[in-house]
């Protein structure tokens, strides 16, 4: 362990070394916020950097050790927080300007708990404006940076938090996933997302007075990002849970681990409509990890997954349609993102009324029963987090084709959002071009240590991607 520079150890690590007395929580920050200092111009991952009051919280934990007093078990850990969860050290944008002071009067309780837990937070992660993007970029941060390839999107919309992973800048970011948000730019960085199931971990602002729409109540959750499915095991532990505020929360425990059937369905090409290379050759390397950790591995695809993929598009999309109306939006959305939306709204068959959208959110219930009754089966479903490889930067702004493209490449990872299941998105090695590739284990409904399960099986045998050298990050 000391062989390696603190920014390259996972979270776990660096909360055993701190409390064994083999490095300081000063000392890991320090670390960590150099470390920021020499790669986060080149990526624009995070937008602030909290130098003095990282620091300072640092010392205090020090200061409780020294004492023989217990900080909490991840005591001295940096972690990042993506800019629309409530931090009351900066303001949560949500990457629009005209919030850019609106600092929240509370911590989000997922922050709160982290806190509780010693860990320190040391930056916020760039997000496109609203997060409606599968691309970071906004009008008052910038693009961030694909660190593999700048030629190519970091993914969204927890982008930001997602690049400090993969750089090295932070062992755990915080980000959210309404439409593939936390797996998504995890597979483009060559690191690992949990996606929980749909309330598991409360909302992301402090207040619940604020009406949420149906889609935001059903599809988005938060979760971590880190670079070991233990890390996401241990972040989602304390996070989880019931906070007395929102009543979307259950107060379900989570178990230690899993001892139940080891049974995988795979889906290599999610409705036969294609793939990429690189894509069916990471699938297939994670179905031979699990066969060689004892998995049962059948080839077989999970009921109207079409149909759960056009309806989260359909509904995504109605909701936003009246966010778009006047009185709708607070303010306009930066020139990508409104262009993003109109081609995607131009693609998208609109409801013919109430019952037609009615009937949409009945069918979810419908498939979403079809999906568990598959899942009694086969707990987890292996597939790809998308068929493609990311996309080169502007793809998703070339006109309503191209908008769908990204839907259909995206199919599986937005029908996990339509009937709320839990999903570890996670690495599988890289391609010959050396960019990461990866696979997202899906478990059924409160089962989020199925889906962590078979993570680490197929970890085991793959390994995860070491933090990138400071050398190979693009050049901003």
């Amino acid at each position: 362990m000391t062989a390696r520079q603190p920014w390259q150890m996972s979270m776990r690590e660096l909360a055993a070394a701190i409390r064994a007395g083999w490095l300081t929580a000063r000392g890991a920050v320090d670390a960590h916020l150099e470390r920021i200092d020499e790669v986060n111009p080149r990526v624009n991952a995070l937008t602030v950097v909290f130098h003095d009051r990282a620091r300072a919280l640092a010392d205090e934990v020090d200061r409780a050790l020294a004492a023989g007093r217990d900080p909490g078990p991840l005591a001295g850990v940096p972690f990042t927080v993506k800019e629309n969860i409530d931090l009351t050290w900066s303001a949560s944008t949500s990457g629009w300007p005209f919030l850019a002071n609106a600092v929240p009067a509370e911590d989000a309780t997922m922050v709160a708990r982290l806190l509780a837990a010693g860990a320190i937070p040391i930056g916020r992660g760039n997000m496109p404006d609203f997060g409606l993007r599968w691309d970071t970029d906004n009008d008052l941060f910038g693009r961030t940076l694909n660190p593999w390839d700048p030629a190519r999107v970091p993914g969204g919309s927890s982008g930001g938090d997602a690049v400090a992973v993969a750089t090295g800048m932070t062992p755990l970011g915080l980000g959210n996933d309404y439409g593939g948000s936390l797996r998504l730019p995890a597979y483009a960085a060559g690191v690992c997302a949990l996606r929980p199931t749909a309330g598991r971990i409360p909302a992301p602002t402090a207040s619940g007075d604020e009406p949420v729409t149906l889609t935001l109540q059903h599809f988005a959750v938060n979760g971590p990002i880190a670079r070991t499915v233990d890390d996401l095991d241990t972040a989602f532990a304390l996070m989880h849970g019931a906070d007395g505020r929102d009543p979307l929360v259950s107060t379900l425990p989570h178990p230690a681990g899993y001892d139940g059937p080891r049974r995988a369905a795979v889906v290599r090409d999610p409705l036969g409509w294609g793939i990429d290379p690189q894509v069916g050759e990471a699938v297939d390397r994670a179905a031979a990890a699990l066969t060689a950790a004892g998995w049962e591995v059948e080839h077989v695809e999970p009921p109207l997954l079409e149909e759960a993929a056009v309806l989260w598009r359909r509904l995504s999309s109605a909701e936003m349609v009246g966010a778009f109306r006047p009185g709708g939006l607070p303010a306009p959305l930066s020139a990508g993102s409104m262009t993003y939306f109109l081609d995607n709204a131009e693609e998208v068959e609109p409801f013919a009324g109430a019952d037609d959208y009615a009937m949409a959110w009945a069918r979810r219930v419908a498939i979403a029963a079809a999906w568990a009754r598959f899942q009694a089966a086969h707990p987890v479903v292996l597939g790809p987090v998308s068929a493609r490889r990311m996309p080169r930067i502007g793809f998703d702004l070339e006109g309503p084709a191209a908008t769908t493209e990204l839907w259909r490449a995206h199919r599986l990872l937005v029908a996990v959002n339509f009937l709320g299941l839990p999903s570890v998105a996670l690495p599988t090695g890289l391609d010959e071009d050396g960019l990461p590739t990866g696979v997202q284990l899906i478990g059924p409904r409160d089962g989020d240590h199925v889906a962590l399960a078979a993570g680490r099986a197929v970890e085991a045998a793959l390994g995860h991607v070491a933090p990138l050298a400071a050398r190979d990050v693009v050049a901003g």
